[in-house]
């Protein structure tokens, strides 16, 4: 089973990665605010529709949460529109890596305090590494980008 959600948890990096790509450009047209409102939009009729077919439980206990943890909604919103403004200027792939050492940074911390009632996980020296590698990929990944564009530009006075 743990096999079946790891190849689900990768498809859904790429779906991510698509859609960044796909908001990115959409946003040139209509506006970043108005792609993130688009993404949201279309995923709430949607997931209303699988709650009312699927749904197994009582979606007013969402009322019931506290306020601390609807906090998340925000965050969500907030990922999507900041890589929606990023993909564009960046690339699908830094902007990926960029937000994956978000993640792993904020989550060392989160681990190293338990915050949120979570298991405690000390920060150590290997994870610093790790953290430190995914710097340099996107060191190199974006100097990748930036160099790219610099030879698109002399090709296209060239000609």
């Amino acid at each position: 089973m743990n096999i079946l959600l790891l190849g689900f948890t990768l498809l859904g990096g790429v779906m991510l990665s698509a859609q960044s790509s796909i908001n990115g450009a959409f946003s040139q047209k209509a506006g970043a605010l108005e792609s993130t409102f688009l993404t949201f939009f279309t995923g709430m009729l949607i997931l209303a529709l699988a709650i009312l077919f699927f749904g197994q439980g009582n979606v007013l206990l969402l009322l019931e949460a506290p306020r601390w943890q609807l906090s998340a909604v925000l965050f969500g919103v907030s990922y999507l529109f900041l890589t929606i403004l990023a993909v564009p200027q960046i690339g699908v792939t830094a902007a990926s890596i960029a937000t994956v050492i978000g993640q792993l940074a904020a989550g060392m911390v989160i681990d190293h305090i338990g915050a949120f009632g979570g298991v405690v996980v000390p920060l150590d020296g290997k994870r610093l590494l790790g953290l430190l590698a995914m710097l340099a990929a996107l060191y190199f990944v974006y100097r990748g980008n930036t160099r790219k564009d610099v030879s698109t530009s002399s090709d296209s006075m060239a000609s």
